[in-house]
């Protein structure tokens, strides 16, 4: 028989009892991993895609047009995770999809974001970016402690309000060791809360006494995601829709110093820590984001010309990556975790983004 001691620490250090093991003779367990499997890999991409491609379709349903694909992928995600279940036997494919296509997805994102534009005719507009950012971020946070909300949600949706959505979402989740079901309702929040916000844009602008390029300039540096901007500008003209889109690009512009922030604060963060808790990984696809946007900015169009179509395909190609990735974080969000974790956070940043649009407003 085998005698283990067990000491109650703090409660009562003269504390102590014994438990009695049967001792045995059998060997640790060898049981082999199973082998990798490329159909199963590949099957669990393909079935990130394929709910990706229910939420496109989704999508075009009237009263869903304007929510978009992703948050509608999101949502058949979650509700076949709580009706049948995560479909374990594809996992390999579907955590790919959820990590590996998501960076794939970030560093295209690179081409949306002309550098030469932005810091040519942008810089003014980049001063009242970071000013938005700082705000969007520091008050979602006091908001969320003064709500007792789930801080790495909160932290999340101020993020995603401060600079572009669901992409400034995914690429902070891996620095700050978010869960995937946190980042997947985080996604889902910022783009059913971010269409609410364009729409009600779009209605406010007849009644508004500002110019196009006024009304621009206010939906760049206030909406949520390009998409967003692109929905409430565009009615109001080109003119409106071009410095929107500017106004908005300066913010996607200091998603790359931000995320060095973010790995500088988590480092001291974790100094105090084991070696293991405290190592952060480096965002590599940060760098990627940032080489695509210098070559789409200076090389491609210039030294490489590309036809408009060419442009609008690897568009395409972003969000479908994007969204499959999505699908895969949606998996794993269950219905109680939303109930439970997403109305605080979503209250916070819905006061969030309603004192942005106001102060904002009026500072154009």
């Amino acid at each position: 028989m085998l005698k283990i001691k067990i000491h109650y620490g703090d409660v009562d250090m003269n504390n102590e009892s014994e438990i009695i093991l049967p001792t045995t003779n059998h060997k640790p367990s060898t049981q082999k991993k199973k082998p990798f499997s490329y159909s199963v890999w590949l099957g669990g991409i393909a079935f990130t895609f394929l709910i990706a491609l229910l939420g496109y379709f989704l999508s075009r349903a009237p009263g869903l047009d304007q929510v978009g694909q992703l948050a509608c992928a999101i949502l058949i995600a979650v509700v076949y995770r709580q009706f049948l279940g995560y479909p374990e036997i594809i996992r390999s494919g579907i955590a790919f999809s959820s990590k590996r296509l998501l960076r794939f997805a970030i560093i295209l994102y690179g081409l949306k974001l002309n550098i030469g534009t932005v810091l040519s005719d942008g810089l003014g507009l980049l001063v009242r970016d970071a000013a938005v950012i700082v705000f969007a971020i520091l008050l979602t946070i006091w908001l969320a402690k003064l709500l007792k909300a789930d801080p790495m949600i909160s932290l999340l949706l101020g993020v995603g309000t401060g600079i572009c959505g669901a992409a400034a979402i995914a690429a902070i989740a891996p620095i700050v060791k978010s869960k995937d079901d946190d980042t997947a309702i985080s996604v889902g929040i910022i783009a059913l809360v971010g269409t609410i916000f364009a729409i009600g844009y779009t209605i406010l602008r007849p009644l508004l006494p500002m110019s196009a390029v006024e009304y621009g300039i206010w939906s760049g540096i206030s909406l949520h995601e390009i998409a967003h901007v692109a929905l409430a500008t565009a009615p109001a003209g080109q003119d409106a829709l071009a410095i929107g889109l500017l106004a908005k690009l300066g913010r996607v512009f200091l998603l790359v110093p931000l995320c060095f922030i973010f790995m500088y604060l988590m480092k001291r963060k974790s100094a105090g820590k084991d070696q293991g808790d405290a190592k952060i990984e480096f965002p590599w696809f940060l760098i990627g984001f940032l080489a695509l946007s210098l070559f789409g900015s200076y090389v491609l169009g210039h030294s490489i010309p590309v036809s408009e179509g060419f442009l609008n395909g690897v568009s395409t190609l972003t969000t479908w990556c994007l969204t499959a990735a999505m699908v895969g974080l949606g998996l794993n969000v269950s219905l109680r975790d939303l109930r439970t974790k997403a109305l605080k956070p979503l209250i916070a940043m819905t006061i969030t983004s309603i004192l942005l649009s106001v102060l904002t407003y009026f500072i154009i």
